[in-house]
């Protein structure tokens, strides 16, 4: 199963939209198109890149979008660029979230007591090579870390690319602390403090900020994919999130999206042109004490 991206818009600008297609060449939604599983049987997961390592544009799924481009997040009319907390520069993963996966924001959960966060489940893929945006790889799970976020539920998935020369090392999160020293304490730094910053608070984590294992991240991982089938299944209220898909819904459903409605939609985009330059405040380093 092979899929490809097209540009719209220009590169670091409001416009910038990134859309899916599938190996026969139609849009896709990688929200609610892309399946969950790439091999069921041995629980390896796709997993759609939306930030490479080390970059900071804070790039995700648009879900209120139709055909759920990736685009870059803004907040008060401003494009959102990740801050660098000492020692950090940018994301220190490729960062992604996990298809027909989806945090009900409805669903108070029993480990941290607060709602999902109306996303689909956060990835950390740590392998050795940097991806590129809107790549969909294969990944296996390690472990799990329970991250709560303004009151929300925000859990960030462990995982490996399973084409990385190291994979075969890797198959818990007690693997991650043997191999990769500091890097689990690194990650939980990286969450506590990166919207330091922009003036809020550090964020909190369930279970002592420790990392729940790959069991427990599997069964996190599948609650969320039946949520996401209520979803699409109109069992649950979808609100403001766009669950239009051409390849899941019946013809009879309001969430059936037909190849020329998705190709009239991404033709009302902007066409690909020149990039914008990437602000240098973007470079800064912040320095804080740590508590």
């Amino acid at each position: 199963m092979s899929f490809t991206v097209e540009e719209r818009g220009n590169a670091n600008s409001p416009n910038y939209r990134l859309f899916f297609k599938n190996a026969e060449g139609k849009y896709i939604s990688p929200f609610h198109d892309i399946p969950i599983y790439a091999d069921e049987s041995q629980n390896i997961f796709h997993m759609v890149v939306e930030v490479p390592r080390w970059t900071n544009a804070k790039m995700e799924i648009a879900t209120k979008d139709i055909l759920n481009p990736i685009k870059q997040d803004v907040k008060k009319g401003k494009l959102r660029y990740v801050a660098n907390v000492f020692p950090h520069k940018g994301y220190i993963w490729n960062y992604g979230a996990i298809p027909q996966t989806w945090e009900d924001p409805a669903h108070k959960d029993g480990d941290t007591d607060c709602c999902g966060d109306n996303d689909p489940i956060d990835v950390c893929e740590i392998g050795s090579r940097v991806c590129t945006r809107g790549e969909v790889i294969k990944v296996k799970v390690l472990g799990i870390l329970a991250m709560i976020d303004e009151g929300e539920t925000d859990w960030k998935v462990i995982a490996i690319n399973v084409e990385d020369p190291e994979a075969k090392d890797f198959n818990n999160i007690s693997d991650v602390q043997r191999l990769k020293p500091g890097y689990l304490e690194a990650t939980v730094d990286w969450f506590r403090r990166y919207k330091v910053p922009d003036g809020k608070p550090e964020n909190r984590f369930a279970f002592n900020e420790e990392f729940k294992d790959k069991e427990f991240a599997i069964e996190v991982i599948k609650s969320t994919h039946n949520f996401w089938k209520a979803l699409i299944g109109q069992q649950t209220k979808a609100g403001e999130l766009n669950c239009k898909n051409t390849c899941v819904s019946s013809g009879d459903s309001p969430f059936c999206c037909s190849a020329d409605e998705a190709r009239a939609a991404v033709g009302e985009t902007c066409p690909c042109g020149e990039g914008e330059p990437i602000p240098s405040s973007v470079d800064k380093w912040f320095y804080y004490e740590r508590k």
